[in-house]
């Protein structure tokens, strides 16, 4: 029975191991939360944290892995890749998983090979940062280069606001480092998000969404996405092509990519995220209820060495949209109060 390692055993990463075992593949679980609820869908599990890559690979070598997957994980994504590349499993290179999962180095990357790109610099210290703030034109986004989900990521309309901006991304970096880039002026309704996923260098399927912010708690942060994308057909053409070009730079082979992109008011098109995983949030089941397409599937059957094939990227017309819950304040959650019917059509 061929063995399947995965890294992170939360709610929303249990679609991966369910099919995995559906599959019929030895399921093996690391995380460091010792009440993970992966645990109790997999074969075996290791209390070990998915960011620690030499403790992982001891794993994958005791277990005689012949697959590795990260679903929907942006820290233990250059985890799986470097290990997979140590073991001569399907893998990315690791160098350009780890371009792609730290913010200050895709934002070079994309400087480097002429993509555009907000004047962005990184800081592994407040003291450098604020001495070089006047380099920058207000306003400015400051953001932790590790985090997901948009926490800790803040606007700076003001220079003395800077220092707050850059404790709350500091707080929320693992490696307690931050990125100060200028602002990009949006030129459409919604972030373009979704998932793509490439096959033998190619972009095989496109899954692109609409992203919904909250204005009412932060503008950053996601609430939910929606279907079809609205867009015009140049804008989209731009997005495919600039989007394979990226993948051909980096000389990626396979996989499921988390898109988050923008377009300014001059037609440019800017990178703000390119995760190197499956969309969280349920992405994915989105995008199986609108394309019929399977992102779970794809991903553990290449990181498997198994073939597969989309059949389309033709979306079926649908509209269909995810929406997280969320509070302006803090306190306990009790229940979900459905009006006008609507809990019926969910």
């Amino acid at each position: 029975m061929k063995k399947l390692l995965l890294l992170g055993g939360s709610t929303q990463q249990i679609p991966a191991i369910e099919y995995a075992n559906k599959q019929g593949y030895h399921t093996v679980l690391c995380d460091y939360l010792p009440d993970n609820p992966g645990q109790h869908y997999v074969e075996k599990f290791y209390c070990v944290s998915t960011t620690d890559k030499e403790a992982i690979l001891e794993v994958a070598k005791n277990e005689c892995v012949d697959g590795i997957v990260a679903y929907a994980s942006d820290p233990a994504a250059p985890t799986a890749a470097y290990v997979a590349e140590k073991l001569g499993l399907p893998t990315n290179p690791y160098k350009s998983v780890e371009i792609l999962a730290f913010k200050d180095k895709f934002r070079e990357f994309l400087r480097e090979n002429n993509f555009n790109c907000p004047k962005a610099k990184g800081y592994s210290s407040l003291a450098n940062a604020k001495q070089e703030i006047n380099q920058f034109t207000f306003p400015v986004m400051v953001k932790p280069i590790d985090s997901s989900g948009s926490k800790g990521v803040v606007k700076v309309d003001k220079i003395e606001d800077f220092e707050d901006a850059c404790k709350i991304a500091i707080d929320n970096s693992r490696s307690k480092k931050i990125i100060v880039e200028e602002f990009i002026v949006q030129d459409h309704d919604f972030m373009i998000a979704g998932d793509c996923f490439v096959i033998d260098g190619n972009v095989s399927f496109w899954g692109l969404l609409n992203s919904h912010r909250s204005t009412y708690v932060n503008p950053f942060v996601p609430i939910g996405t929606s279907y079809p994308l609205v867009i015009s057909d140049k804008r989209l053409n731009l997005i495919k092509q600039e989007t394979q070009k990226l993948f051909d730079l980096l000389d990626i082979h396979f996989g499921a990519f988390n898109i988050e992109i923008m377009i300014d008011r001059n037609d440019n098109l800017h990178f703000i995220e390119m995760g190197p995983r499956n969309g969280g949030n349920m992405i994915p089941d989105l995008l199986l209820m609108a394309t019929g397409e399977d992102m779970v599937a794809a991903t553990v059957e290449l990181a498997m060495r198994r073939n597969y094939h989309f059949k389309s990227d033709v979306f079926l017309k649908k509209y269909i949209s995810t929406h997280v819950l969320y509070s302006h304040e803090n306190g306990a959650f009790v229940e979900v109060d459905y009006q006008n019917g609507i809990g019926k059509r969910l």
